[in-house]
């Protein structure tokens, strides 16, 4: 995300989980699909993106491979792994359960 402090602390690596288990993309691809699937709200830098990215591979939720893109260029191309499924999905959960707790609060009526 441009802006990372605009986020709640940790949606990055979620976002980039959610959008590797629909398909493996290098990391331009991945900051595109972000900034298309929010309708240009979440936009990642460089910066942020590629940290996030080799931290992810380090705990082992991605695996990277070499690959050539469809412009002929050769990109490191990531892919969720079975644990990073397990991590996306206790992740999603506790998404879900914060910002259903926000939303609660949010909703209340004011005197």
């Amino acid at each position: 995300m441009s802006k990372p402090t605009d986020l709640v602390q940790g949606t990055l690596d979620l976002l980039i989980l959610k959008i590797l288990a629909l398909e493996p993309l290098h990391g331009w691809a991945i900051s595109l699909r972000l900034k298309s699937i929010s309708k240009d709200v979440l936009q990642v830098t460089e910066g942020s993106l590629y940290p996030a990215l080799h931290k992810l591979e380090q705990e082992g939720w991605i695996t990277a491979e070499w690959k050539q893109t469809e412009n002929n260029r050769r990109a490191k191309f990531y892919s969720l792994t079975r644990l990073g499924r397990r991590q996306l999905a206790s992740e999603a959960a506790n998404w879900q359960r914060l910002s259903s707790a926000i939303s609660h609060v949010i909703r209340l009526s004011e005197t």
